[in-house]
C-alpha cells in the first residue's frame, strides 16, 4: 500500500468511493451526489470536492465513461492533478540551505525536524539545528535530545531569549563549520499572530543579512488527525509567512488524510513530506501519483 500507510485513510476512502460507484445501477447525477458526500466525509473541503465532481461530470460526458471502474480511475486522475505540484514537492537540494520549521505545539514539529535531519544525513549532508522556539518551556531541551541521538549540534540560548539572536548565532556557526543545512525550530503561537509575524520577519531579515547566498525553505508542520483545524492553520500561517511546503504528520492513524487534497488545492502549497509512523524512516517524501493511487487502487 502506498507509503506504507495503514487502511485507516486509504482503505476507508476507497471503500466509500467504491460503495457509491459499484453499488449503483448506472452512472447518473444521484451517483455524483453520493460521491460528493463520500469525499466530504473523508475531510476533503467543500470547494475542492465540488471542483472534483464538476470535473468528473465533464469527463464522464466528454469521454463517454460508462463503466464504474472507468469512473474510479478518472477520480484518481483528477485528484492527482490537484495535488501534483511537480518539482516544488521536493525539498530544495541546494546547499547551503536554511529550513524554517513552523507550526503550533503538538503537531510533531520537533520530531519532524529530527526525521528530516536523519534523511539529510543519509544523503551525506551535514546538519545544524537552531532552537529558536525560545517561548515554549522545554522546546530547546527536546531539540537537544534529538540532536544528541543524531549526533548533530544544537545552537540554543536561554528560555525567553530573542529568537533572532539564536538564528544569528546559528548562521555564524553554520558558516564557520561549513554546514550544508541549518534547520531552525520556531515558536508557533497562532493565538498571538502579530508577535509571531514580527518574530518571523526579524528572522528573515537576519538570514537576508547574514547568509544571503543560502537557499530557503519554510515548512509548515500540520497534524492530519486534526482535519479541518489543520486547514485553518494552513490559512493562518500562510498569511504570516511565505510557505514553501507542508509536512503532514500522523497520517498513519487517521481517516482525515483528505486534507492533503484540500491544502494542495485551496492554498496551492506543495506537500513535501508525510508522516506514516513513529520510526525515523517513516517520514516519506510526498509522491502525488503514489498518493492518488493509494486512495483508489
Amino acid at each position: 500500500m502506498a507509503f506504507g500507510v495503514k487502511k485507516s485513510f486509504f482503505g476507508r476512502m476507497k471503500e466509500k468511493v467504491e460503495d457509491v460507484i459499484f453499488m449503483r445501477p448506472s452512472i447518473d447525477e444521484d451517483m455524483i451526489d453520493e460521491l460528493e458526500e463520500a469525499l466530504i466525509t473523508s475531510d476533503i473541503g467543500m470547494d475542492t470536492t465540488m471542483k472534483i465532481t464538476e470535473q468528473l461530470r465533464s469527463d464522464i460526458k466528454q469521454q463517454r465513461l460508462s463503466k464504474p471502474e472507468d469512473v474510479k480511475d478518472q477520480i484518481k486522475t483528477i485528484v492527482e492533478g490537484l495535488i501534483d505540484k511537480g518539482d516544488a514537492q521536493k525539498l530544495n537540494d541546494a546547499t547551503p540551505l536554511i529550513i524554517l520549521m513552523i507550526g503550533v505545539n503538538g503537531v510533531g514539529k520537533t520530531t519532524s525536524i529530527a526525521k528530516i535531519t536523519h534523511k539529510l544525513q543519509a544523503q551525506g549532508k551535514t546538519v545544524l539545528l537552531a532552537a529558536a522556539d525560545t517561548f515554549r518551556a522545554a522546546a530547546a531541551e527536546q531539540l537537544q535530545v534529538w540532536g544528541q541521538r543524531l549526533g548533530v549540534n544544537v545552537i540554543r540560548h536561554q528560555e525567553g531569549a530573542d529568537p533572532s539572536a539564536v538564528i544569528f548565532d546559528a548562521i555564524q556557526a553554520a558558516k564557520a563549520r561549513g554546514i550544508d543545512v541549518l534547520i531552525c525550530d520556531t515558536a508557533g503561537r497562532l493565538h498571538n499572530k502579530k508577535n509571531l509575524m514580527t518574530e518571523l520577519e526579524k528572522m528573515r531579515k537576519v538570514i537576508d543579512r547574514e547568509w544571503p547566498e543560502a537557499e530557503r525553505e519554510t515548512l509548515l508542520v500540520l497534524d492530519a488527525a486534526t482535519g479541518k483545524n489543520a486547514v485553518s492553520q494552513a490559512k493562518e500561517f500562510g498569511e504570516i509567512a511565505p510557505l514553501t511546503g507542508i509536512v503532514l504528520t500522523k497520517l498513519d492513524g487517521t481517516a482525515k488524510g483528505g486534507i492533503v487534497i484540500t491544502i494542495a488545492d485551496e492554498f496551492d502549497i506543495p506537500v513535501k513530506f508525510i508522516g506514516v509512523g513513529e520510526g525515523m524512516d517513516d517520514l516519506k517524501e510526498f509522491d502525488a501519483a503514489e498518493f492518488a493511487g493509494g486512495l483508489f487502487e
